[in-house]
């Protein structure tokens, strides 16, 4: 790029800048989405959003063909029953998610401190544009391969070989 110039006017140099600093306004707690929660299956799909502080864990029970879309919770706990074909977790905030098993994989996309939990088998996680992801795998899924994009603070618990070692904590 090209420098413009500037005339001397047009600067700060040399103004008097008054020294009255404005108080932000107080940050206000994040508000309720406008949009109804919504916990639903649609076609093949699950579609679980806008959950924002549900009193109670949500828990739906799947089959292999259907899929799981999570979007725009924050602070949900989502308990998957069964093994589903793929999930997705996408604008959630504090949101764990629990599922026995995914087919293909289980990604998540542009969240705020997500907690996985992969009880069987699921064969891909991918995180992306994520800051704060736990990927907590069973001894089922050691062979998980986990692909991460533009994500920070992700850690991936697997259990230890053998039932009295520690779990191993990436």
């Amino acid at each position: 790029g090209h420098l413009k110039k500037v005339a001397r006017s047009e600067t700060n140099k040399g103004k008097k800048i008054s020294g009255v600093v404005k108080a932000k306004a107080p940050v206000k707690k994040a508000a309720a989405p406008k949009q109804p929660p919504v916990c639903q299956l649609q076609g093949n799909k699950w579609a679980i959003d806008y959950q924002f502080h549900p009193e109670q864990p949500i828990t739906i029970e799947v089959e292999k063909r259907q899929a799981v879309n999570i979007y725009k919770c924050d602070n949900a706990i989502i308990i998957i029953k069964g093994i589903c074909n793929s999930i997705l977790i996408g604008n959630c905030k504090k949101t764990g998610v629990v599922f026995d098993g995914a087919v293909s994989t289980c990604e998540i996309v542009n969240s705020q401190s997500i907690k996985v939990q992969a009880l069987k088998a699921v064969p891909t996680v991918s995180v992306d544009k994520t800051a704060g992801a736990q990927i907590i795998l069973s001894k089922d899924s050691l062979d998980t391969e986990i692909v991460s994009g533009t994500s920070s603070e992700m850690n991936v618990v697997f259990p230890g070989k053998t039932e009295n070692d520690d779990p191993v904590e990436l």
